[in-house]
């Protein structure tokens, strides 16, 4: 067993972690439980269901009743299934757009969210073309080295794009943006022109395209993207597929919640 230990000294961290979330499934089941009940549940000591308990509350996952002294899930349980239920509803709207996409373009089209410094693949959908596609849903690559990582980082201050990459990124092909000021630089041309294009960057031969979806404040909170070989995809089927991404991109945002009128997309690339 590891021997790194909790706060309290005397818990494993893994143990800790497993009665942390039994409690909540306590609490969820029972809605109102005491700290007597708790630590009867797990069969450990009232005062270790205590640590457990105020590790729980001082992270907003769980509250207690000012008069009943009993504890109960609290708002942060919220923010947390919100995440995943705005997860679920990306996928759900873009889904059949995405479909269209590959189908319209022959090529593989994935969906991406910004998670622990990285992109990280929610959804796939191979097109005709893609005879052995790479499944790269639940997997995070680097974001200065693909067309979605750049859309991405797009949406953040250029001071929180340099934290993220770092002065000096790794490389991955001779084509890698290796400098911060390079992904600057990118990342600029991603604002301006409304997506990302990303060839040989992460992997020699692989190519692909990205457009920012936005959340009803316009935030941007995805990005959706066309691979395919860079042999396939050169010039002129980048363009094609460049409009036929931002268009898709446009169409699940408006399906988010997402309004934009006239001029506004220049204003904000600007």
């Amino acid at each position: 067993m590891s021997n790194v230990v909790a706060e309290s000294g005397t818990i494993p961290t893994v143990q800790s972690v497993d009665r942390a979330v039994t409690v909540l499934e306590i609490l969820a089941s029972a809605g109102e439980v005491g700290v007597t009940e708790i630590a009867a549940e797990l069969g450990v000591h009232k005062s270790t269901a205590f640590r457990l308990v105020a590790a729980l509350e001082r992270r907003g996952l769980v509250e207690q009743h000012a008069e009943r002294g009993k504890y109960r899930l609290g708002v942060g349980i919220l923010r947390l299934a919100g995440a995943t239920t705005a997860r679920l509803d990306l996928v759900q709207e873009s889904r059949p757009l995405s479909r269209a996409l590959a189908a319209s373009t022959d090529e593989t089209v994935n969906l991406t969210v910004l998670s622990d410094g990285a992109a990280l693949y929610i959804d796939q959908v191979a097109g005709s073309s893609a005879l052995q596609p790479h499944n790269w849903v639940g997997q995070r690559i680097p974001l200065h080295a693909t067309s979605n990582g750049k859309v991405l980082l797009s949406g953040l201050p250029d001071s929180e794009v340099v934290a993220l990459v770092g002065r000096r990124p790794p490389t991955y092909t001779p084509a890698t943006l290796a400098t911060s000021a390079e992904v600057l630089a990118s990342v600029a041309l991603v604002r301006e022109q409304g997506y990302a294009v990303a060839i040989d960057e992460l992997e020699v031969g692989l190519a692909a395209v990205a457009a920012p979806i936005r959340n009803v404040h316009g935030d941007i909170v995805a990005s959706v993207s066309v691979s395919g070989p860079t042999f396939r995809l050169d010039d002129e089927r980048r363009s094609t597929a460049a409009k036929a991404v931002v268009e898709t991109a446009d169409e699940v945002s408006r399906r988010l919640g997402w309004r934009v009128s006239t001029g506004q997309r220049s204003t904000e690339n600007a």
